[in-house]
């Protein structure tokens, strides 16, 4: 099985920074481009260099021949350009997805590594539907709050499309290495029911034991640093092609934000380390999902209470003698 393609969105960013090293090792500025070429949008380079919009062919051309390009480097940009551009064969892949949910399904499709970090939620890589559902319907009702229209799709599209993402976790045999840190409150009593945490324990319980995940979980006393306390939820993405850049995600309440710059990266690459090294190594985590899935046991229903991590599938299972840190 060869690995995953990458995203028409990630092909759109590695052109935009090719293109632009092109432009100034070549001395043009971008006001000289649009010159040049004759268009009549001042913010069509733009909006091309910063991989926002999709790339026609003919226009990529007519920059690769005004900077000279050799015809090594044409050929595998227009391919790039192509890839950028084909939407139909992506869309059919993730049916059910609304827009927010294809944006994050297409940052993660041809990573090599996923590194997470959420505060306050388990990230949505590891969550049950049953969590998922809580954390859909009660973000809606803020917005209903606050006067804004219902969306048009139903939480139990979010969720399946949250499902659907999950898969890439135990794609074979091109899965990533997926390292996140949990804090101890977002697997607290107010996350959602008692049968819904339960479930929620039980499934970490389950993906701590696969070869390429890596969980830790942040107690809540834990000192960071020196006094760090990080502010957001916050991805950073490495792919399988070494020339597609890293990409940083911070995720908000309301708004998501995307970036490629090395210094903001970097940063968010050392807060990562730090949050690493504070909290609970992947074996203890393992131990403490265990006892913290007991202890909810006492509070859920017999009839509600699913099969532990020891009924887990074979092939979603670690080696129970390799559970160290990675």
């Amino acid at each position: 099985m060869p690995p995953a393609a990458p995203s028409p969105i990630l092909r759109r960013r590695r052109l935009g920074v090719e293109l632009r090293r092109l432009r100034e090792a070549a001395g043009l500025t971008g006001d000289q481009v649009i010159e040049r070429i004759g268009w009549a949008s001042a913010s069509k380079l733009s909006r091309l260099e910063n991989g926002r919009s999709r790339p026609d062919p003919q226009d990529v051309g007519d920059l690769l021949d005004l900077y000279g390009a050799d015809q090594a480097v044409h050929d595998e940009l227009l391919g790039i350009t192509s890839e950028a551009g084909d939407m139909r064969g992506w869309l059919k892949n993730f049916p059910v997805m609304t827009q927010q949910q294809r944006s994050w399904a297409e940052l993660e499709a041809g990573c090599a590594e996923i590194s997470e970090y959420n505060p306050t939620l388990v990230p949505g890589l590891l969550q049950t539907p049953g969590y998922a559902q809580v954390r859909i319907v009660s973000a809606r009702q803020v917005g209903e709050g606050a006067g804004e229209p219902e969306p048009d799709d139903e939480p139990d599209t979010e969720v399946q499309a949250r499902l659907a993402r999950q898969s890439l976790l135990t794609r074979e045999p091109y899965a990533p290495r997926y390292t996140a840190v949990l804090e101890e409150a977002a697997l607290g009593r107010r996350a959602g029911p008692p049968e819904v945490l339960h479930e929620q324990l039980l499934q970490l319980c389950e993906l701590a034991l696969l070869p390429n995940v890596t969980l830790h979980v942040l107690l809540r006393d834990t000192q960071i640093g020196n006094w760090y306390l990080p502010p957001t939820a916050f991805s950073v993405y490495r792919f399988a092609d070494p020339l597609d850049p890293e990409t940083l995600a911070i995720e908000g309440g309301f708004t998501d934000v995307m970036s490629t710059e090395a210094i903001t990266l970097n940063r968010y690459k050392v807060v990562f380390e730090w949050l690493c090294t504070a909290a609970l190594n992947a074996s203890d985590t393992l131990s403490w999902l265990i006892e913290a899935t007991g202890r909810l046991t006492e509070a859920v229903p017999p009839s509600t209470v699913a099969f532990g991590p020891a009924t887990a599938p074979t092939q979603r299972r670690r080696d129970s003698g390799r559970l160290t840190d990675r």
